[in-house]
């Protein structure tokens, strides 16, 4: 497995061909996901890199299916209100049976949005609990990584710490870091845990409370409002006869004075 996108949550790109051939060999080209299930994207300080990262809300959904040549899990992520390209939010675990190896897909690219939330590591974490509850004994194809992400240095970090800290061994055929490729490995090595500070799962009832603490929330800041609005109210009134009030002394005031005034010039 690699990365293509510029984030430490992508895989690379690899010749085509081979890997379009096979991926026309598999069945189950038309399964879209059937089982969903909410994740809650926690607020973290905005990066320098990839702006603002507030909390968020958005859908994982999933389907699997077998036969005895292969196994089919299948993640996406739907985020609501927003469109994603097709490529973008997918990822594909093949297994095949009778070669006892399992690879990645489609293609050779994982390119998630929104980027750097932590949704990477948490779908290839999903993709290895999967495959270690029967297969954990097959083989992890090896994959090439592409040269683009090595051109920058920190994109190129950023990469590999993604793919070492999720168990898979990176290594370069150069000093310069350019020609590097994910090395086969065995699915138990591949590490089926992720950040649950960044992403963590909600469920229905969960989501319910959360709805109806909000609605109470909002029912209470009504309130507050109202009496808010109230007390403007009443200032406005206060604040209307005080005015009245300072006019008339101003007015009874100049009176006194011109009064005296007429007084003083009329001895």
């Amino acid at each position: 497995m690699t990365t293509t996108e510029a984030t430490p949550e992508s895989p690379a790109d690899t010749p085509a061909e081979p890997e379009a051939a096979e991926a026309a060999a598999l069945p189950w080209a038309d399964v879209h996901a059937e089982h969903f299930k909410m994740l809650r994207l926690a607020p973290l300080a905005t990066d320098r890199a990839t702006g603002a990262r507030p909390l968020r809300f958005v859908q994982f959904g999933y389907a699997e299916r077998h036969d005895k040549h292969h196994s089919l899990l299948r993640m996406v992520i739907q985020l609501p209100g927003q469109r994603v390209r097709r490529e973008q939010n997918h990822l594909d675990i093949w297994v095949d049976h009778d070669k006892h190896r399992v690879h990645f897909g489609p293609g050779n690219s994982l390119e998630i949005e929104p980027v750097n939330r932590g949704l990477g590591r948490f779908l290839v974490a999903q993709a290895a609990a999967w495959a270690k509850k029967k297969w954990s004994h097959y083989r992890v194809d090896g994959v090439d990584l592409a040269n683009k992400d090595a051109l920058n240095e920190a994109t190129r970090l950023r990469r590999d710490h993604f793919l070492r800290i999720q168990g898979f061994d990176v290594a370069y055929a150069d000093v310069q870091h350019l020609k590097g490729n994910v090395q086969p490995g065995k699915v138990s090595d591949v590490l089926d845990s992720w950040n649950t500070e960044k992403v963590q799962f909600v469920e229905i009832l969960e989501a319910a409370q959360m709805l109806q603490q909000a609605e109470q929330n909002l029912a209470e800041q009504e309130v507050k409002l109202r009496k808010e609005e109230e007390k403007v109210i009443k200032f406005k009134r206060e604040d209307s006869g005080l005015r009245f009030t300072i006019t008339c002394l101003v007015a009874f005031t100049v009176f006194q004075a011109g009064l005296l005034i007429w007084i003083a010039t009329h001895r």
